[in-house]
């Protein structure tokens, strides 16, 4: 693992990279919105994806780096993550994008842009709690294999399936994914070798 910091319009972002021997994609992955990178699902997605060859990256927002709590704008945030994604992703090799909540969204929102070959949202953050006509279903890229990977006890909703969007329901688990983070990354790295994305298990 080596760690980085990339300069970005909004200020410096940390990048840690874990590279494998014969990496098969490369997988980014950003934070919530008052999280860090260091969440229980991130942390096993990543352990998981590095075991079955995927280079996997570690994104950290300039805010947080800053020592702030409070999200930078949406258009910030896609800013500072488009310089640290074109930093980092190598020609000819298949981009991923993913996150969690408010790291989901941003995924989503560059992925077109940014050419990736799919997205992984985890704790996709439908609408604010108690506020479903506040939708941000518009955001999931409808047109790229994306993977959303949800509570069914999760406050911010849960997303519809719609066009190449999956959605992978947990059974009892909230916003936070914990409860049988094992199983989720099951559901996570089979979407990945479903696509070609990741090396065999073992």
């Amino acid at each position: 693992m080596r760690s980085l910091e990339i300069t970005t319009p909004r200020g410096p972002a940390r990048v840690r990279i874990a590279e494998p021997g014969n990496a098969t994609s490369l997988l980014v992955l950003g934070h919530g919105a008052g999280g860090d990178v260091d969440a229980p699902d991130l942390t096993a997605v990543h352990e998981a994806a590095v075991a079955r060859r995927m280079r996997v990256a570690l994104v950290t927002q300039p805010y947080r780096v800053a020592g702030r709590k409070a999200p930078a704008p949406a258009g910030h945030l896609d800013e500072a993550w488009t310089a640290v994604v074109g930093e980092i992703k190598k020609t000819g090799e298949p981009l991923i994008l993913g996150g969690r909540s408010s790291g989901a969204r941003v995924a989503c929102r560059t992925a077109t842009a940014l050419g990736a070959a799919g997205v992984l949202a985890l704790a996709f953050p439908l609408h604010p709690p108690g506020k479903p006509e506040k939708s941000r279903a518009a955001e999931l890229p409808a047109d790229l294999p994306t993977l959303v990977v949800n509570g069914d006890r999760d406050a911010f909703g849960v997303p519809v399936a719609v066009g190449l969007v999956e959605v992978a329901v947990r059974p009892g688990a909230t916003h936070d994914l914990r409860r049988d983070l094992p199983g989720t990354v099951v559901v996570v790295m089979d979407w990945f070798a479903r696509h070609g994305w990741c090396g065999s298990a073992g």
